[in-house]
């Protein structure tokens, strides 16, 4: 049965922001999205390399041990992509609620057969891949979201039992997430899930009673778990214990100091030699600020940048045009990659408690950089098929 959706009232975007300058309208997907995607990879891959090498060395008696596995998931990055592209939007609406199932039996799968890295039990091995539950759960959920903002927006907007639904989703994605533990996924959907109900119509004393309920349930599942409460103090005061608790932030720090405006220069950090932990995964921006300075940390940011405005402006592209889930998801992705990345980046500047996140396709790590493209390709499909439904009504307003 078909659903009838409200008509949706936008303000309209500024000229500079609407206007055809190329008259690019017979192109069938918008171009800047690959240059964006392929920008981060070989940024990502170079720094890999250059974060990487000396504990590499140490592990596994092989400094390109890392680039050569990052390398090779850029490669499947790019296989799962080109199959991705073929699947119709249309698909992903119908499939939303089964994806669901399937973000939840990772999670559960994960708990059971898990691989436990550091005291988390995050990881499904597969042979020689380890596959990260949290990732594609986070794209699944949003996927699940969106097809049911579509179904029940009006109850959203009008009614509290239409918070509760997703929320009580998301609730129980929480606690399989908190057993592994992954605190900061959960933080990341819990965002993403929030403005995306705030942008699908619902009222301002929801959104704020809500805000206030989760930021209450994070003080408190800080204040249970000591190790919690001590990334917490540390960030607060990385000094006060530096080779302790503080000591990763405070390597981090000296890393950005020693960057300045432009940086010592690519290969010439002295903090990735193994004085800094986790350098090529969660602190890749620390060695990048380290090496290009500023400078460099304003290019990556840029680029992020530019990748959501654009997602967040192809969602209100769908949404004018009546494609509401294809609107919603497009929102979803964009939040959700904003978020991550200022996770990421004050995390590692001192900003917020480390979280363990990733920095969206610079990083090293199969599985975020598996999901990130597959996020990066639904947006491509996204603007795809708005484009083709602009071609079919020229060609029919022609011929008429």
């Amino acid at each position: 049965m078909a659903v009838v959706m409200p008509s949706i009232q936008l303000p309209k975007l500024p000229k500079w922001l609407t206007e055809d300058k190329h008259s690019d309208i017979q192109l069938t997907f918008d171009r800047s999205f690959l240059v964006l995607a392929f920008t981060m990879y070989l940024i990502g891959l170079v720094m890999v390399a250059s974060s990487s090498m000396p504990v590499a060395e140490r592990l596994f008696n092989n400094p390109f041990h890392f680039v050569i596995r990052h390398a090779v998931y850029i490669v499947l990055s790019l296989i799962v992509a080109g199959i991705a592209l073929q699947v119709p939007m249309q698909m992903w609406h119908k499939l939303s609620g089964w994806f669901l199932l399937l973000a939840i039996m990772l999670l559960l799968v994960v708990l059971v057969i898990g691989n436990s890295v550091n005291g988390s039990q995050r990881w499904i091995v597969l042979g020689p891949i380890n596959i990260q539950a949290a990732e594609p759960a986070k794209l699944f959920f949003f996927c699940y979201l969106s097809g049911y903002l579509v179904r029940r927006r009006e109850e959203v907007s009008q009614k509290f039992k239409g918070w509760f639904k997703p929320l009580g989703v998301l609730f129980l994605l929480a606690v399989l997430l908190l057993f592994q533990p992954d605190l900061g996924t959960v933080i990341v959907m819990f965002a993403t899930t929030l403005g995306l109900l705030f942008l699908a119509g619902a009222k301002l004393w929801q959104f704020i009673s809500v805000l206030v309920v989760g930021v209450g349930a994070v003080v408190l599942l800080i204040i249970v778990e000591p190790y919690r409460l001590r990334r917490v103090t540390s960030f607060m005061d990385p000094w006060q214990d530096p080779f302790g608790s503080g000591y990763q932030l405070t390597q981090s720090l000296m890393a950005y100091g020693r960057g300045e405006m432009f940086g010592q220069g690519l290969g010439n950090s002295i903090q990735k030699l193994e004085y800094l932990p986790e350098a090529h995964t969660d602190f890749v921006m620390a060695v990048i600020g380290e090496e290009f300075g500023f400078f460099g940390v304003l290019c990556i940011l840029a680029l992020c940048l530019t990748l959501v405005i654009k997602a967040l402006l192809l969602g209100r592209r769908a949404l004018e045009k009546e494609k509401y889930f294809e609107g919603f998801f497009a929102y979803a992705i964009g939040i959700w990659m904003s978020f991550q990345a200022a996770v990421n980046v004050g995390a590692s500047a001192g900003l917020f408690p480390t979280k363990g996140l990733t920095m969206p396709l610079i990083s090293y790590g199969g599985s975020s950089m598996i999901v990130m493209t597959l996020a990066i390709v639904v947006l491509i499909r996204i603007d795809h098929e708005l484009r083709l439904q602009s071609i079919h009504a020229i060609s029919k307003g022609g011929q008429s």
